[in-house]
């Protein structure tokens, strides 16, 4: 199921979204809204009248910093899935485009990221299972990255630009196996998230 990218198909979440020409093409704008401090929160556009438990989801980013973006920015994007009604509980797959050709190899291990909000934020895990939630993909800022996350019961896994096989797989989702609900376009602090093609999959 293709989506159109229309700003009246989503409701922002403590965000901002927003149609734009880019490139000759119209895609969705989403920036966070600055009000919302912490980190790992339900700061997105959430997708009107779609239910999702288990199947794929497909989407083309592009992420630029905004220009009073922190230092800790990374042009964070991602996709959330399984949201509840109220925006309490979700699994979310996102990406740090920053980090995929940074010098720092510790950074590039962090280039990808799972979370669950609102209990399992990506410092519980680095702290508790370093490594184990995030890994290395390539990607840079200001180019599209196309990502797709497959979700079966407990088991998630994130490809990035059409990779063969998973960069980062997830086989304990920490909602687990029978949530369902809806899906979003998630962005964090400091980005300016661009959005197009975006195809929903049922299983």
């Amino acid at each position: 199921m293709n989506i159109a990218m229309r700003a009246d198909n989503f409701i922002p979440v403590n965000s901002f979204i927003e149609n734009v020409g880019f490139e000759g093409v119209e895609v969705l704008r989403v920036t966070k809204n600055p009000k919302v401090e912490a980190f790992d929160e339900p700061t997105y556009a959430r997708l009107v009248g779609t239910t999702f438990k288990n199947g794929t989801i497909e989407v083309k980013v592009l992420s630029r910093l905004l220009p009073d973006a922190p230092e800790f920015a990374r042009g964070f994007l991602g996709i959330a899935f399984r949201i509840d009604e109220n925006n309490e509980h979700f699994e979310s797959l996102y990406i740090r485009p920053t980090n995929g050709r940074n010098e720092s190899q510790l950074r590039r291990n962090r280039s990808t990221q799972y979370f669950s909000y609102p209990d399992y934020k990506f410092d519980r895990f680095r702290a508790e299972s370093p490594g184990e939630y995030e890994s290395y993909a390539d990607m840079g800022l200001d180019e599209w990255i196309d990502l797709k996350v497959k979700v079966d019961g407990e088991h998630a896994e994130l490809y990035v630009n059409n990779s063969k096989y998973p960069v980062l797989v997830v086989n304990d989702l920490k909602h687990g196996a029978d949530k369902e609900g809806a899906i979003a376009l998630w962005v964090e602090e400091g980005t300016e998230g661009f959005f197009k093609d975006l195809k929903v999959v049922p299983r």
